[in-house]
Order: structure tokens, then C-alpha cells, then sequence
């Protein structure tokens, strides 16, 4: 497999006049996703046709310990990610990149940059709906997470009163362990 980072790639912290866009944003690239796999007449949507709800990216960036970034390619916002850092733990709260520009190693490289800013973190966390095929293969064909865990109506989240829910059709939870490899 060729990894290919795109070097115009950038990380900036989320300032306060860009949070709405920045909702906005990231509500339209989780619902590109949902529009591709499903249509239109879609059941999956959170709130008022979002795949991902307002309350669920508010408390991802108002969280505890939580970083929130813009990715920029060549200085143009064109994604956004959220983590939050605990000693050598981190979760991956949010990462998106707008569908106009998917394929071009730009959510690589934001991964790459994140990893890069916590060189602590021994253990990356994240989760995703089971029918976001795209960000599956992100993970684990990119990114080297493993899948770990299957939120369902049979074995549901705990912290997630929503992974219960029928309709929802379950997230995936991936990890990411970190090997410092010494020469």
C-alpha cells in the first residue's frame, strides 16, 4: 500500500467565529455520506435531517479535555476534526473532510498531523455508523486502526443510549495502539 500525505495539509485550533461553520460544515460531510449510501429516504438522520446532530458536535467540541481543528489545504478550510487527550489515551471525536475534495490524502494527512501533536497517546479510540463504508476503510486501511467492538441492539453501548435503538443499525468502535518501534 502507497501512503501518500498531502504536505499542503494543515491543522489550525477552531476559533470561536468559525463554530457555526464549522457545525454547518460538518453536518453536510456526515450527511453526504448517508445520502450516498442510503438516498434521500433515509432513516438514519439524528435531528431535522442530520446524520449528526448539533447537541452530538457541541458536546463533542465542548468536552472534556477536547482539541478542536480546522483542516486547511493550501490555507482553505476543507474539514474538521475533534479529539480529546487523557494521558496516553486519545479519542477521535469528529474528523471530516468536505466531499468536494475527498480522495486527495487530505483526512490522512490531518490524522498524521494529529498523531504528530500527541506523541504521548499510546492508545487512539473512535467510532462510526456501520454503514459509513468510506470511513471503514479510512481506519483501517489507512490509518491502522483495528475494529475493536460492535454497538448494536444486542450488545449496545453503554455510554450511548442511542447504539440500543433498533433503527440506528449499530457503530463500529475502533483502537489505534501506538508502537514505538527502537532501532
Amino acid at each position: 500500500m502507497q501512503t501518500i500525505i498531502n504536505k499542503n495539509v494543515t491543522l489550525s485550533s477552531l476559533k470561536p467565529d468559525d463554530r457555526e461553520q464549522f457545525i454547518l460544515d460538518n453536518q453536510r460531510a456526515f450527511k453526504y455520506g448517508a445520502i450516498e449510501e442510503f438516498g434521500l429516504r433515509d432513516n438514519h438522520f439524528e435531528e431535522d435531517g442530520e446524520i449528526i446532530s448539533r447537541a452530538t458536535i457541541e458536546a463533542s467540541i465542548d468536552g472534556k479535555n477536547a482539541e478542536a481543528y480546522r483542516i486547511l489545504l493550501d490555507g482553505e478550510k476543507v474539514g474538521g476534526a475533534v479529539i480529546s487527550v487523557e494521558g496516553g489515551c486519545g479519542e477521535l471525536e469528529l474528523l471530516f473532510v468536505n466531499p468536494e475534495v475527498h480522495s486527495k490524502g487530505i483526512g490522512y494527512s490531518a490524522w498524521c498531523l494529529i498523531e504528530q501533536l500527541h506523541p504521548e497517546i499510546k492508545v487512539w479510540e473512535t467510532c462510526t455508523p456501520y454503514f459509513e463504508k468510506r470511513n471503514i476503510h479510512f481506519y483501517v486501511n489507512r490509518c491502522g486502526f483495528h475494529i475493536v467492538e460492535y454497538f448494536n441492539s444486542r450488545h449496545p453501548d453503554v455510554n450511548d443510549s442511542e447504539s440500543a435503538d433498533e433503527e440506528s443499525g449499530g457503530m463500529f468502535r475502533f483502537q489505534k495502539k501506538i508502537r514505538n518501534l527502537k532501532l
